[in-house]
């Protein structure tokens, strides 16, 4: 029933910064919390930052902390994503996601996925 369309991806250099955006469409929306993963070729998926709806609170994986910032606008039923100072290891499909139970950095345990979004970090 809900649907995240990702945005806002493309090419990069090493040191610059990008906005994705997550919007979520189909129904009223009122997720536990959302959250960002990404996965590059040959990769796992992996956990990028998450934040729970109702209190704003946000969590990042180590390798993003410090440079990634996660943000909500519920007016617009959209998640942001700002990415600062990135690297050429941050290249990879990045996938806005909800769940409707806990935030954790787990990908089984969101509910809804988007399509995914390209980022592409020049050396």
């Amino acid at each position: 029933q809900v649907q995240l369309v990702e945005s806002g991806g493309g090419l990069v250099q090493a040191g610059g910064s990008l906005r994705l955006s997550c919007a979520a469409s189909g129904r009223t929306f009122s997720p536990y919390a959302m959250g960002w993963f990404r996965q590059a070729p040959g990769k796992e998926r992996e956990f990028v930052a998450a934040i729970k709806w109702s209190t704003r609170t946000t969590f990042s994986a180590d390798s993003v902390k410090g440079r990634f910032t996660i943000s909500r606008d519920n007016a617009k039923n959209t998640v942001y994503l700002q990415m600062n100072s990135l690297k050429f290891e941050d290249t990879a499909v990045y996938y806005c996601a909800a769940t409707n139970r806990i935030i954790v950095p787990v990908a089984t345990i969101y509910d809804y996925w988007g399509q995914g979004t390209q980022v592409t970090v020049s050396s």
